[in-house]
């Protein structure tokens, strides 16, 4: 369906989760976007960048793919106090439209007495540390669809970063973002054969949604899940309605990093089950584990990872796509 072929980049979420609440609103050694497309200037992503640093940045960003895959990356420069746009369908370059993916960005390290219109390139393209005083930007992010007269907030995940030892910003890839502090930490337990990874997570996460049973029309929602990980699989959770009604059920993320799926469409949903949320322990394996689960003879696959969760709703109601975040523990 179009409004959320073109909006579904909007995301909100109820989560109840792991053992640290989410970051908002600081400053860091970077961030990340964790749902990006456009559609052309009249359908795209922007983010809003400030740099609180003591001075001028190189600011590196990596666009990737919902598994991962590098796709195109960049540099721009920033004074102290400085504020910058960044609208994904001018910056992408061509052949983007209706790519789906994710943004890091993150500050690299300038060299002595740059300035904004030469840093990137005589800057060193590591990862600033975090706390330092050159490395504290913020952003926040949004979709807008012209057509369909909506601003929908997208959640951005503070920094600090953790990168794979020697990491080049300019040639980030699928295993060199390792931690956002950000997000949520999923924990696991000690071996316990469970599917489909082989550890049972104690991280629960409580996801919204508000449908009317007609799919694609009326009250909708998009379920987003991003993750440092590999959260590829069927993931066996309770759904509940808004009366405490409980009913378990089978969800498939279908993309290791950045996947999304509709509640509408769950087997086995009671059809009176329209308003309340979906808790789940998310099972999701380090970067660059094998997406098969590990036989039962061998060793047992360890959970882990950052996570974030958020549901993208469309009601009549409401006019325009919402925005939802909620609690994890």
């Amino acid at each position: 369906m179009k409004k959320f072929a073109l909006a579904a980049v909007a995301a909100a979420a109820l989560t109840a989760g792991v053992a640290q609440a989410y970051t908002v609103g600081s400053f860091s050694n970077g961030f990340v976007v964790p749902n990006v497309i456009h559609n052309g200037a009249a359908n795209t992503t922007a983010v809003g960048i400030i740099n609180q640093s003591t001075g001028t940045i190189p600011v590196f960003w990596t666009w990737f793919d919902q598994n991962s895959n590098h796709g195109v990356d960049g540099c721009f420069g920033m004074t102290a106090k400085q504020y910058t746009g960044f609208n994904w369908a001018a910056a992408s370059g061509v052949g983007m439209e209706g790519k789906r993916g994710y943004m890091v960005f993150a500050v690299g390290l300038p060299a002595a007495g740059a300035t904004a219109a030469n840093v990137c390139v005589g800057a060193t393209q590591t990862l600033a540390a975090a706390g330092a005083a050159t490395a504290q930007i913020a952003g926040n992010a949004f979709y807008v669809d012209v057509a369909g007269k909506s601003v929908a907030y997208t959640p951005v995940i503070d920094g600090p970063l953790a990168l794979a030892a020697g990491t080049n910003l300019t040639t980030m890839g699928h295993l060199s973002l390792q931690r956002v502090s950000g997000a949520a930490s999923v924990a696991g337990t000690a071996p316990v054969l469970v599917e489909p990874f082989g550890r049972a997570a104690t991280t629960q996460m409580s996801l919204r949604y508000f449908i009317d049973g007609v799919l694609n029309s009326g009250n909708d929602t998009r379920i987003t899940v991003w993750s440092t990980g590999n959260q590829i699989g069927t993931h066996t959770v309770n759904i509940y309605d808004n009366a405490q009604n409980r009913q378990s059920v089978n969800f498939i993320l279908a993309e290791s990093e950045l996947s999304w799926f509709d509640p509408e469409t769950i087997a086995g949903r009671p059809a009176a089950f329209t308003d309340g949320f979906i808790e789940w322990n998310p099972s999701v394996l380090p970067a660059g584990a094998p997406v098969a689960p590990p036989a039962a003879e061998g060793p047992l696959a360890t959970i882990g990872g950052d996570v974030v969760a958020y549901s993208t709703i469309v009601a009549p109601a409401f006019g325009a796509v919402q925005t939802l975040l909620g609690a994890h523990r």
